[in-house]
């Protein structure tokens, strides 16, 4: 049977780390994107250790530099011959307004932009091996309010968890879209909410964010529990006329992110931002 090859960002800790041990064990060959390469070479021989899968791969990526993001993509485009599962893992939320080596807004660059550009220098390996992207999004993006003049946030004072709400909805107007432009060329995409994890999330928060984070921690699930739904996503049978929707505890749940316009536009203003970078 053929090997399945997933790609995933954020997998030295928290969720994506779990839901790399859980693939792993699943025989599937496991290409980590990540930033810090010593931590991910001790998850690396953690999960062959325990799984006896020798199929895991680190790819430096720097999600905060989109050339880190080609280079990557360039990486994996000479590793592999198709790609069957992209799972865009990795995100933030950060308490003062930061912009990336790029200039774009840290939440916006790093939750939604990177990927974006990941998806799209990917595209020829994505659509070969019929594959399923799957992005973690949030129940925060009912709190998406996007002004699309004002993406970078330079025009407003500056919120942390508006500008995350923004990103985790972009990240299902993202879902949809490649759902419908790239459904008929056979890839698939899925957007989830992990639940509340208790992982490192957050914690460079201050103020009433960091309160917050403080209250809510007794009732977090575990980084284990967290990851349910997109090991889900990428093994279960059978789903792809669920294509474009939102899931929460492994089944489709309902989202504020129904603005077919907003979708559009998203879409038109990301392909404008990486065109520099589509033929780096």
């Amino acid at each position: 049977m053929p090997i399945t090859t997933t790609v995933i960002t954020g997998a030295t800790s928290g969720i994506g780390k779990e839901t790399a041990l859980a693939l792993a064990k699943k025989d599937h060959a496991i290409y980590m994107l990540v930033r810090d390469t010593q931590k991910a070479e001790e998850i690396r021989q953690e999960i062959i250790s325990i799984t006896k899968n020798k199929n895991i791969y680190i790819v430096p990526c720097n999600l905060a530099d989109m050339e880190s993001v080609c280079n990557a993509a360039n990486t994996l485009m000479h590793s592999v011959t198709a790609i069957n599962v992209l799972i865009n893992n990795a995100g933030g939320i950060f308490a003062d307004r930061l912009e990336s080596k790029d200039g774009y807004e840290m939440t916006f660059a790093v939750n939604h932009l990177s990927h974006f550009l990941l998806f799209n220098k990917l595209l020829p390996l994505l659509q070969k091996g019929q594959a399923r992207i799957i992005n973690v999004s949030s129940e925060a993006h009912r709190i998406g309010k996007p002004d699309f003049n004002d993406l970078q946030w330079t025009k407003r004072p500056y919120s942390a968890w508006k500008a995350y709400g923004m990103a985790k909805l972009f990240n299902i107007y993202f879902t949809r879209a490649v759902a419908t432009r790239f459904g008929p060329k056979g890839i698939s995409a899925f957007a989830l909410h992990p639940g509340l994890v208790n992982t490192g999330f957050g914690t460079g928060l201050t103020g009433m964010g960091k309160v917050l984070m403080w209250l809510l921690r007794p009732f977090m699930i575990s980084a284990e529990t967290g990851a349910r739904t997109t090991i889900y996503l990428a093994t279960a049978s059978r789903i792809d006329s669920k294509s474009g929707g939102y899931f929460k505890n492994r089944h489709v749940a309902s989202t504020s992110a129904t603005d077919e316009n907003g979708r559009n536009m998203l879409w038109d203003l990301s392909m404008e931002m990486i065109a520099p970078f589509l033929t780096a």
